[in-house]
């Protein structure tokens, strides 16, 4: 198995976590139960599941009042779109 299906596969599997870490934490705000902390959702994005994140916290309207997660969130998936860029740089997938 080559690099970028590794890495491709990593972005998969990370973002569907982040998908069900952002749903998971709109769902228990509003039941009160125990939240996944912010720190948390923002490692989650760090690793790999930023583009996932951003996109479902827009399409269920979660922490979209919070500019820390606003502008956070992009930052973030712009760092990763560049690192991208950088690794297939050379391997003709861009």
């Amino acid at each position: 198995m080559n690099t970028e299906v590794i890495i491709l596969s990593y972005i998969a599997v990370v973002s569907v976590f982040a998908i069900v870490a952002t749903a998971y934490d709109k769902y228990a705000s509003s039941r009160s139960l125990a939240r996944i902390p912010e720190k948390s959702l923002f490692a989650i994005a760090a690793v790999g599941g930023a583009a996932a994140m951003y996109l479902t916290m827009l399409l269920i309207r979660h922490k979209t009042k919070h500019l820390s997660f606003m502008i956070g969130i992009p930052a973030i998936l712009v760092f990763q779109f560049f690192l991208a860029l950088w690794f297939f740089r050379d391997k003709g997938v861009f």
